[in-house]
């Protein structure tokens, strides 16, 4: 459609301004249109943003009281539960790995450790080489643990370790391997029985989706397959985690997705790989700016 246009007295034509209206909400739809386009990230703001973020989901998620007979009543609702579909697994993979010693030691390690290196990782994997995904990417991961702390809040569970009257081997007890914070000396830090949704699963299986998609390598891509899948083998090895907890953390990443997705109008994959960095002015024009605003 054309411009409106009226006629002046004269006869000659003008185009009508916009209504005033319209002209205020223009402002509004310009920065909003900025805050949802890809921007290249800040690394200081990146620095202090996950920082800041980590501290804040360990302190809610450790300030949820810990509710433990609410908590021991659904892990054994779930339990049941797999029973009466004939996938309670957990205690025979449990027992099985555990009698491998230099295999559940290892577990116990990759669960303590690789949640937090590998998702560090791919973050600064992306914000290095990918830097128009990174933001959307990142507000996946970060919407995945928000609605996470909503979970350990309504349904407290306790890990099959930790269940009354079965038979489960809390392998790091067992076999004294540190950096756990669910079992030995640091399970007074951290919230015992907060284990639905699993976040191992959540992060673990964000980075896999991250990594296939984004990775050109095949062999990278084969990594990203494996990695969430040796990770719930881990957590049903230890005895950390029902694999209904997984089920939990990949509805938690669904959300994720989701709302990342009404943000920026897209998957984080199919939005550009680069972007322009922040145009900064010119010391020149500082300057020359400068000395006529003081004359």
């Amino acid at each position: 459609m054309g411009e409106t246009t009226v006629k002046t007295v004269e006869g000659r034509t003008a185009t009508p301004s916009p209504m005033p209206d319209e002209a205020a909400d223009a402002p509004s739809r310009t920065r909003l249109q900025k805050l949802r386009s890809p921007r290249h990230p800040r690394i200081w703001f990146e620095i202090l943003l996950i920082a800041v973020s980590y501290w804040t989901y360990s302190l809610i998620r450790n300030a949820v009281p810990e509710q433990k007979a609410q908590a021991l009543r659904n892990a054994d609702w779930i339990w049941d539960a797999e029973k009466s579909m004939g996938l309670a697994v957990e205690q025979s993979v449990n027992h099985a790995v555990n009698s491998v010693t230099w295999l559940i030691v290892s577990m116990n390690y990759y669960y303590a450790t690789l949640h937090f290196i590998v998702t560090i990782g791919v973050l600064v994997w992306l914000y290095r080489w990918h830097p128009g995904r990174y933001a959307a990417a990142r507000l996946v991961l970060f919407a995945t643990t928000g609605v996470a702390l909503v979970g350990y809040y309504l349904y407290p569970l306790a890990p099959p370790r930790l269940m009354n009257g079965q038979a489960f081997i809390d392998t790091v007890l067992v076999h004294k391997t540190w950096g756990s914070m669910a079992s030995g000396n640091f399970k007074n830090m951290s919230n015992q029985y907060a284990a639905m949704p699993s976040m191992h699963i959540g992060w673990s299986l964000w980075c896999g989706l991250v990594i296939c998609a984004v990775a050109a390598a095949p062999w990278a891509k084969i990594l990203g397959i494996l990695y969430p899948t040796v990770t719930l083998v881990v957590i049903v090895a230890t005895a950390n985690h029902f694999w209904l907890d997984a089920v939990g953390g990949m509805i938690c990443l669904a959300f994720g997705f989701a709302l990342s997705y009404a943000w920026y109008g897209a998957l984080p994959h199919t939005l550009p790989k680069l972007v322009a960095e922040p145009a900064e002015p010119r010391r020149g024009t500082l300057a020359r700016f400068s000395t006529r605003s003081l004359s």
